[in-house]
């Protein structure tokens, strides 16, 4: 069955089991293998959600998968997805001409609560495909950038080919004055920026640690150092945040794959504080 030709429900769906349509309304491909589809609601209102928030998108007839909402939660507009092609549903979902109609459920789980950092600084810190997350969050701290002090944003990218939002990037610095950092792990002859791990800008970023709330975003192989150099600068456990999307596939503490110890991260999760996790990423192979 084709997503163009999705089944139309009877009635608008009232429970979180059931997927809402949306249609595709455009698709974006951002590097080489990342793509971002902007969605319109077929069957209500648009969904109302907060940074940190994540769906379940289904590519009706070959399966549903959970992405982090990218888009702009401070403005009325299409719902925003950045996904990678790596799998069968991912593919299906990119590869879906405009038009198609998806399945929407959500939104689900925890949020970064980035006013939280009002009066202080905010240091984000993004590896590879944990910028699209935190993208909600950045939009937000933009749209009332007189309530936080120093904004800061530490971006790490495979190549310079993989580097997403570039125009938010320059934007964000140039328009917000927010301290854009970007390295990339393997730069090529035409680049010119810094090349090596994002883990290593921090050090180094001007925040006052005491004052700062860290949102912190990527594989967990990064995180977990991303998170102890800003515990060593000075910023409290409480105060840094780490989104846990590891093995999420129901959205709904079921399945069990995403199971932490006691935690179920698609529940519980994924936005959780550092001074809770620590003691969990430290157990190797848990």
């Amino acid at each position: 069955m084709s997503l163009a030709h999705a089944p139309a429900p009877a009635a608008p769906p009232t429970d979180a089991m059931l997927p809402s349509r949306y249609r595709i309304r455009r698709t974006r491909q951002d590097t080489r293998d990342v793509f971002t589809l902007e969605l319109e609601p077929l069957d209500g209102p648009m969904l109302v959600y907060r940074p940190g928030q994540f769906t379940m998108l289904d590519a009706f007839g070959i399966g549903e998968v959970p992405i982090s909402i990218s888009g702009d939660p401070t403005r009325p507009g299409p719902l925003e997805h950045t996904i990678r092609d790596v799998g069968s549903v991912t593919h299906a979902l990119v590869a879906a001409p405009v038009g198609a109609v998806l399945g929407v459920r959500g939104p689900f789980g925890t949020t970064w609560d980035v006013t939280d950092g009002a009066g202080g600084d905010i240091v984000f810190v993004a590896g590879g495909l944990g910028l699209p997350p935190l993208r909600p969050a950045l939009l937000q701290v933009v749209a009332e950038r007189e309530r936080y002090g120093r904004v800061v944003l530490l971006y790490g990218a495979r190549t310079p080919e993989d580097i997403l939002f570039g125009d938010d990037l320059r934007r964000w610095a140039r328009d917000h004055g927010i301290v854009v950092e970007v390295t990339v792990d393997n730069g090529q002859h035409a680049w010119q920026g810094k090349v090596g791990y994002v883990t290593q800008l921090v050090p180094r970023a001007g925040f006052d640690p005491h004052a700062t709330l860290a949102l912190v975003c990527g594989p967990e192989t990064m995180m977990r150092p991303a998170a102890q150099a800003l515990v060593a600068r000075g910023v409290p456990a409480h105060r840094v945040r780490l989104s846990m999307e590891r093995n999420m596939k129901c959205g709904i503490g079921l399945c069990g794959h995403c199971q932490l110890r006691e935690l179920f991260l698609c529940v519980d999760g994924p936005v959780l504080g550092y001074d809770r996790l620590a003691p969990l990423l430290a157990t190797r192979e848990l």
